[in-house]
């Protein structure tokens, strides 16, 4: 069960206890967060949907915990369920450590790049406005790409039209219709200090994207050029250096006749959370209309991923295994997670570098 079935699972047993009359509750929530459980937790997940809803529902929370708890415990895919602190849901699936492992990964590799797409937003049509502005507009084009993965329509305004460099070298749509009203909630981050077309598509959008809209990019300063560096430290090329690594990887593999297969994998080091938390992201991604979350989110899994990749094939005389199967399922796995990411941030994810 991925973080996105579990939380639907847990959406639809509130349904069922306000349906029962056991919650009275008057707004739904849209959708529930599921996350690892924090200090004091317990399980593979946690959420604090009972402490959400204990004020609407007039209970306290570790009722309505309770309640749901009971209703989860029959769900297919959990075996166990835990109440903590205040009225925290601390959720075990089924199977063990290596089962789960083994679905994540397969339904990954299922999924391909829409890992973590949705419909929870479908019939929703946000408005996106954006100054004229060259980071506001790719802004907009990344928040824009994010929602559509969650099911939304977004509608985009600009106040300008696109300027010709931002459409052919930073790949905004050329057809934003002009809004030149005033509007609430524009999207105007800190403008970039120079004109970043120079740095060309990929690492214009990370320098814009990658810092926080509050933060000042560095753009023609001292350290603008080290987004176009093939170094350890320029984290956008950690991160499609991570991506072609995988490719490279099944490359090789395909040469030694063996191909990739989920299963148990030791070690694996801390990718596999990121992994599972990959659909969250987009989702708060999407709500917050932050796409720094995701390019952060995309440098973690990189990060994460490096010191599994030197373990992925046999060596010397070694013949390929079913560990060395699982090791490059899970490497394609976050392969597959780093290319969806920098897709929906608009930019490439090279099969060589």
């Amino acid at each position: 069960m991925t973080p996105v079935e579990l939380s639907r699972t847990v959406l639809h047993a509130v349904r069922r206890a306000v349906d029962a009359g056991e919650l009275a509750v008057a707004v739904m929530p849209a959708r529930v967060v599921v996350a690892p459980p924090g200090p004091g937790g317990c399980g593979d997940y946690a959420t604090n949907v009972a402490l959400q809803l204990a004020r609407p529902a007039g209970q306290p929370a570790p009722r309505v915990a309770e309640l749901l708890r009971t209703r989860l415990l029959h769900a297919d895919g959990i075996s166990d369920v835990v109440v903590t602190g205040p009225g925290f849901l601390n959720i075990s699936l089924a199977g063990g450590a290596d089962a789960r492992l083994a679905r994540l990964v397969r339904d990954i590799l299922r999924a391909g790049p829409r890992y973590g797409h949705t419909d929870d937003l479908a019939g929703q049509a946000p408005e996106l406005h954006a100054a004229h502005d060259a980071r506001a507009v790719v802004l907009m084009d990344a928040v824009a790409r994010v929602l559509r993965s969650q099911g939304a329509r977004p509608r985009l305004t600009c106040a300008g039209p696109p300027e010709d460099a931002w459409v052919r070298i930073l790949g905004i749509p050329c057809d934003i219709p002009v809004d030149t009203g005033t509007r609430s909630g524009t999207l105007r981050p800190v403008p970039a200090p120079a004109d970043p077309t120079p740095l060309g598509r990929d690492a214009a959008r990370w320098a814009l994207l990658h810092p926080a809209p509050h933060d000042r990019p560095h753009i023609g300063d001292s350290q603008s050029e080290q987004h176009l560096a093939q170094l350890e430290t320029n984290p956008l090329f950690r991160v499609r250096y991570a991506h072609a690594r995988t490719r490279a990887l099944l490359r090789n593999a395909a040469d030694l006749g063996f191909t990739p297969e989920p299963g148990p994998v030791a070690p694996h080091g801390d990718v596999l959370p990121f992994l599972a938390d990959h659909p969250r992201v987009l989702a708060a991604t999407a709500a917050h209309r932050a796409p720094d979350r995701l390019a952060r989110h995309l440098v973690a899994v990189a990060d994460a991923l490096a010191p599994l990749l030197s373990s992925v094939l046999p060596l010397g005389d070694e013949k390929p295994s079913a560990a060395h199967r699982a090791r490059l399922a899970l490497a394609e796995a976050a392969g597959t997670v780093l290319a969806g990411g920098l897709s929906l941030l608009g930019i490439d994810a090279p099969e060589h570098l």
